[in-house]
């Protein structure tokens, strides 16, 4: 429902943002204690499986079943503050919305997702969507993106990764090899040169994937530019300047020609937290890493890409956190010690062809944390099975209803 008369209103727990992460931990925690009075302040009436849109630029799934109203994902017991937060005051335990309205709590959970800074990149608000200028990182253009690779055939395409951190760092890729695999079993492969650039400096930040990922990239016949940064596009030219720097610092530009040009925007910390008292110097929202709760506030708690954890930034990071905040955050409630603590588990299916994933799991550190007993670095039909059918099946009727199927946590 939606609330009314909010200025009168005080929480038990506040949430900040409707993401999967909201919706998550408010549904956790209601299942653990349905007598909680949660609200969740989220100014969009639309929800997305954000993690399927990869596969709709590659053909492979239906870009209408990655969204749902907000009405029906926000679970029952709790309220729906269909606003936009405009400040954060964690000294008066309150958030202000945009509208002037002050809202009261006990306890605050902060999961705004970060910024996709289309901005950041000169030209490119003005092209996208058309020119043969698209992104997998947004709802409307994902078809776009499988428009243009199942037309081409010929030319030049380029992928582009922006430096870390983003959501979910294996996609830029995903969109490469599920591109390319579609040109391949058309047979114009051998038309078309495909570049990837990369602003930083190794394919895959888990070494162990590395020797896998790089045999697709030869099969695909893919040119890797590492330490290449997009900084400008025009679409009506179909150019594209790259910032590249080499081992001494020195940075040079090069200007390259695009048939089709995937872009994997900047991304950022949100204005509401980065001006907040709860950031970190870099922005994001600061979090003891194992516990989840802010390192400054202790009846404020943060998941999601928000969150300063040096994770990846995914939904199957989210939601492992889930479980971590609601089990915390009621410790706290309760004057008991934290026990739940976060491994910094992340999952990226690396769809390497369509019908076949390599199922990269991994923590803090690097940790290979997998969660079944097979070889991760072999592409598997059945992990393409689990990344197209099961995980939004997973999250639609089982992460969005406090059902925590795989995501339990052992306290240490």
């Amino acid at each position: 429902m939606t609330s009314t008369n909010v200025n009168q209103n005080s929480y038990n727990v506040l949430i900040v943002g409707g993401g999967s992460s909201g919706i998550g931990v408010a549904a956790s925690l209601l299942a653990r204690d349905k007598t909680l009075k949660i609200a969740i302040i989220e100014p969009r009436d639309k929800h997305y499986y954000q993690p399927a849109w990869t596969l709709v630029g590659g053909g492979a799934f239906d870009i209408n079943k990655t969204v749902r109203s907000m009405h029906s994902v926000v679970p029952k017991g709790a309220e729906w503050i269909q606003a936009e937060a405009s400040e954060l005051l964690p000294e008066k335990n309150q958030v202000v919305l945009a509208n002037g309205i002050t809202v009261n709590y006990e306890q605050l959970i902060v999961c705004t997702g970060l910024r996709i800074r289309w901005d950041k990149i000169a030209g490119l608000e003005e092209t996208l969507g058309k020119n043969g200028v698209t992104s997998n990182y947004r709802f409307d253009l994902a078809p776009y993106t499988w428009e243009l690779v199942s037309g081409l055939t010929h030319g030049k395409a380029i992928f582009t990764q922006p430096p870390m951190p983003i959501k979910c760092a294996g996609a830029p890729q995903k969109a490469i090899y599920l591109s390319c695999y579609d040109w391949l079993q058309r047979g114009v492969l051998k038309n078309i040169n495909v570049e990837f650039n990369n602003a930083g400096a190794v394919l895959f930040g888990v070494a162990t994937f590395v020797p896998p990922l790089m045999k697709y990239i030869d099969k695909y016949n893919v040119k890797l530019a590492f330490n290449s940064n997009l900084v400008r596009v025009d679409g009506n030219k179909k150019l594209a300047w790259f910032e590249a720097k080499d081992a001494e610092g020195n940075v040079t530009v090069h200007e390259k020609s695009f048939d089709m040009l995937h872009v994997v925007p900047p991304q950022t910390a949100p204005c509401l937290v980065r001006n907040s008292p709860l950031a970190d110097a870099a922005g994001w929202c600061e979090v003891d890493h194992k516990t989840m709760q802010s390192t400054k506030f202790p009846n404020v708690f943060s998941l999601g890409d928000v969150a300063s954890t040096p994770n990846a930034k995914t939904a199957a990071a989210a939601r492992k956190q889930v479980v971590i905040v609601a089990e915390n955050l009621l410790s706290y409630r309760l004057g008991n010690p934290l026990t739940a603590m976060y491994d910094g588990y992340g999952s990226c299916p690396l769809t390497v062809e369509r019908g076949k994933v390599i199922l990269a799991e991994f923590g803090y550190g690097g940790k290979l944390l997998s969660t079944f007993p097979l070889d991760p670095t072999i592409p598997r039909k059945s992990a393409w099975f689990l990344k197209a059918t099961m995980l939004p099946w997973v999250y639609w009727n089982l992460m969005l209803k406090g059902r925590e199927w795989l995501a339990k946590t052992t306290p240490q």
